[in-house]
């Protein structure tokens, strides 16, 4: 494995993972709410995205409790079994969701998050919104029960700011415990976690970020800027600003450079745009696209097979400051 393909460690802890993971939201099959955002991918088209992942050399998978009430565990579950992959080979990071809740639920509802795994352990377990009823501290100190009972491996927190996210790490910290990351929207389209002290407070504090959606909802590839036509079809995404007129202008000038530099380097534009991702704060950010489409688990992992020059990155950087 070369230089560009080396693990990284999530945080301080000893999980290491690939640059890029499998994101598997879609894998929800409509079940709930969060699970109405995708169409209903067959099991078949799931095994294959999974498979295809990890041939391309991804070592690890994100899911959550809210992905269709578990819909996407037990999915991702079975693909693995079908695979043959054994405990172990592979890592498995999922979520609790805190809405309503209090910290208490998260020991609760662990032998469920445990059962739609199994026979996988959970190598990450995050709290996916700073929207429970109890503070950052209680959340932390349920969590660090459940791995001093061997039940989680390692701990993480999802779309936290920078001060929750120090409150949370403080919290563990204390018990030796390392806050492994945060989970959070960051793409060349979207870098505000450069101006509002999430990513400052991360590398003071040894806690990588995992960036979903890393791929702007698409819009990094330039399909929607190339042809407009498409956006009639984008269901939930129509409400964001980005892809009204004023905002597909705004990123048109980084979408045709990514472009550009995706002709000069023989890969897809969402290649570029996630290889800047993985590799411009170092070893900081690993990222989490999805796949509804083997095509889409190809590129995914075809971004590790490459590294932008420096002086690329710092290129892109420059033209979407805008973004910060």
């Amino acid at each position: 494995m070369d230089s560009i393909n080396n693990l990284r460690s999530l945080g301080r802890t000893d999980l290491k993972v690939t640059p890029i993971g499998l994101g598997c939201w879609q894998f929800s099959k409509q079940k709930n709410m969060a699970g109405k955002f995708w169409p209903t991918l067959e099991d078949d088209l799931i095994d294959k995205v999974v498979s295809l992942s990890f041939q391309g050399g991804v070592n690890w998978f994100d899911t959550a409790e809210v992905y269709g009430n578990g819909a996407s565990e037990r999915a991702l579950s079975k693909a693995l079994q079908r695979a043959e992959k054994k405990p172990g080979e592979i890592f498995i990071a999922t979520k609790w969701w805190p809405m309503f809740r209090f910290a208490s639920n998260i020991s609760k509802t662990i032998h469920e998050r445990i059962k739609e795994l199994s026979p996988y352990p959970i190598d990450l377990y995050q709290v996916h919104q700073p929207w429970g009823f109890s503070s950052e501290n209680k959340e932390m100190i349920a969590m660090a029960e459940l791995m001093e009972r061997k039940l989680i491996r390692n701990i993480g927190v999802s779309n936290f700011s920078a001060q929750q996210m120090k409150k949370a790490w403080e919290t563990l910290h204390k018990k030796g415990i390392p806050l492994a990351s945060n989970q959070v929207s960051y793409n060349l389209l979207n870098r505000k976690i450069e101006s509002n002290g999430v990513m400052e407070m991360a590398k003071n504090l040894g806690i990588s970020i995992i960036a979903y959606s890393p791929l702007a909802q698409g819009l990094v590839t330039s399909k929607f800027h190339d042809n407009p036509e498409l956006l009639k079809n984008i269901g939930l995404r129509k409400y964001n600003s980005q892809f009204k007129p004023n905002g597909l202008e705004k990123s048109r000038k980084v979408v045709m450079f990514i472009k550009e530099l995706a002709l000069q380097y023989n890969v897809t534009p969402s290649q570029i745009a996630l290889n800047w991702l993985i590799n411009y704060q170092g070893d900081m950010v690993v990222a989490i696209p999805g796949a509804t489409k083997e095509i889409h688990a190809k590129e995914n992992t075809g971004t590790m097979s490459f590294r932008l020059s420096d002086e690329d990155m710092a290129k892109l950087d420059k033209l979407s400051t805008i973004f910060k």
